[in-house]
């Protein structure tokens, strides 16, 4: 099966196949590598992809998103509506009722305790949460009883599944994390490399960016799964060899997010050991650009801070340039083919809420040359860098190490050349780029360069919160231990207004006009330079069965509805 074929599909998997009628344990080991290994398993703690999906296996939301994006119960009972009472007739508030019979895997109970806590974790003003957008506008949650949680907003909320809902947003134990608020979040090491949870897996050991191995949880609530006894989760090395490890030599069950060149992975496939599953979200690899100055000639507590306005990238005229330099058919060509499309948007999907504001499917050297020409961004002393107010047009653009982002990094430093931008490169191992130890000056939140690429989604289809991290207070700062998901630290006072009117916004039609509206914001006032639209793509050993594809949430999400096929 081609790529093509598959992303034509839309969804890709073994959905289709008999789920997994084995008792707990039976299958044995299942093994899954992600070559952006995991530095953390707590998500409140981290922004990266790698860091919230590993965990999934482990600690779960009151709901989540099947592969269709519909929403679903986990923990929660049912999916609280208008019509079902659970979400107030003002919007104001939602009230969660908790699935009978759940224990954390030490046996203890889970109550709305932990749901009031988790709450508080994440909102303590010291605690430097990264996924604080999706408590936007909370004013309390409160335990009504032991199995039941009521949210209360500032404003009526038309979508009130910020909080608990998505592989970004899961439940932690109150016993064990009570003693972790506020700033010593990051210290607890133990809590933070071990969660207790209410997921499949529990965690036997954890080596940051190296293997995690989990096992079955004895506790879980239902009785006949995991099939699986026992886990391994590698991270580490590169997307090459986390394809080869499944499709060619069948040492591993499950790689994540083979970002290869097609001819690439259909050279894996060729193997014969395993299959490429793959589907379109909102994934979009795109260009930060930081709205404040990195410059290391600043203290330390300062840089990429808004103290320090950027001296060049705020000005329309240059990032304007930089994107019209870009050839991004040529990008997705080279990159992804069909698991690609050319975006121009922050938010390419769902459809619905996909502008059509912006084109930028044609390379313009001689338009973005002009740009600056007309704004006196010129080179005034002949080395070939042009100059705004005397200072050059020099940036560093890091991303993290893999080979497609390498090639992407080599033609874009040479088409801005062309146009008198000079470009040192960087290339940052991906467990350390995308992990959220306040203390490296290489994570992407911290951002101590120019630009930065990487590719960024959302749990669900409706953007809001996603939307969320382009508002002014969400930047990664020293006092929030530098998390935040605001990257570029983008303000602008409009987007501020327009997001708080979407929050409190109902009907489809006139939330979908409000999110192109958020989403031509960050483009235009350059937050960002977006480039591709992905395929999410990974694949799956021959004899994994119930691996379901989903590209709303986490692609862990059903894992404990793997199990071993037997007569492949």
């Amino acid at each position: 099966m081609k790529v093509k074929a598959l992303l034509l599909g839309a969804i890709a998997s073994t959905a289709l196949a008999p789920m997994a009628m084995a008792e707990r344990g039976s299958d044995g080991n299942v093994s899954i590598i992600y070559w952006q290994a995991p530095s953390i398993l707590n998500p409140f703690l981290s922004g990266g992809t790698k860091d919230v999906e590993s965990a999934s296996l482990v600690i779960e939301p009151l709901a989540r998103y099947d592969q269709d994006g519909n929403m679903v119960p986990y923990l929660a009972a049912e999916i609280p509506t208008v019509d079902n009472g659970g979400v107030s007739e003002d919007l104001t508030s939602i009230t969660w009722k908790i699935a009978p019979g759940i224990t954390w895997s030490d046996g203890s109970p889970f109550t709305s305790a932990d749901v009031v806590f988790t709450a508080e974790y994440c909102m303590h003003p010291e605690g430097g949460c990264a996924q604080v957008t999706k408590f936007e506008g909370v004013t309390s949650v409160e335990a009504v009883d032991d199995m039941t949680v009521k949210v209360t907003f500032d404003k009526p909320t038309p979508f009130p599944y910020g909080p608990f809902v998505g592989g970004e947003s899961p439940i932690i134990q109150k016993a064990q994390f009570e003693n972790c608020m506020g700033a010593k979040a990051p210290e607890c090491t133990e809590q933070n490399f071990g969660p207790i949870g209410t997921g499949p897996f529990v965690v036997d050991e954890f080596k940051p960016n190296d293997v995690i191995t989990m096992s079955a949880n004895p506790n879980y609530r239902d009785p006949n799964k995991p099939a699986f006894a026992t886990l391994t989760f590698k991270g580490g090395g590169d997307a090459t060899a986390a394809g080869r490890a499944v499709m060619e030599t069948g040492e591993f069950d499950y790689a994540w997010n083979l970002q290869l060149a097609p001819e690439v992975i259909a050279q894996m496939e060729a193997g014969g050991k395993g299959v490429p599953v793959a589907g379109f979200g909102p994934l979009v690899e795109r260009i930060m650009l930081n709205q404040t100055n990195p410059s290391p000639d600043l203290p330390e507590g300062e840089r990429s801070t808004a103290k320090h306005p950027h001296p060049f990238l705020k000005d329309p005229a240059v990032y304007k340039a930089m994107s019209l330099a870009i050839d991004r058919p040529l990008l997705v060509e080279i990159g992804y083919g069909k698991a690609g499309q050319v975006t121009c948007n922050w938010v390419p999907a769902p459809a619905a809420v996909n502008s059509t504001t912006f084109t930028c499917d044609k390379q313009d050297i001689e338009g973005a040359k002009k740009l600056l020409d007309d704004a006196g961004i010129v080179d005034t002393d002949g080395d070939g860098v042009r100059e705004k107010d005397g200072v050059p047009l020099k940036i560093v653009y890091q991303t993290s190490t893999n080979a497609v982002r390498q090639d992407f990094q080599a033609l874009i430093k040479e088409w801005w050349a062309q146009i008198g931008i000079e470009t040192e490169l960087r290339n940052i191992n991906a467990s350390v780029f995308f992990g959220g130890d306040p203390g490296s000056p290489d994570t992407f939140q911290k951002f101590y360069a120019d630009v930065e690429m990487y590719a960024n989604t959302f749990n669900g289809t409706d953007p809001q919160s996603y939307l969320g991290n382009g508002l002014c207070d969400k930047a990664p700062r020293p006092e929030t231990q530098w998390q935040g998901e605001n990257i570029s630290r983008f303000c602008n006072e409009e987007f501020d207004k327009l997001h708080a009117q979407l929050a409190e916004t109902a009907g489809a039609d006139a939330r979908a006009e409000l999110a192109k509206r958020l989403n031509d914001i960050m483009v235009e006032n350059g937050g960002m330079i977006p480039l591709v639209h992905r395929g999410r793509l990974s694949a799956h050993s021959n004899t994994l069965g119930g691996v379901i594809l989903n590209v709303w949430d986490s692609e862990l999400w059903n894992a404990a509805d793997w199990f071993r096929k037997t007569g492949s």
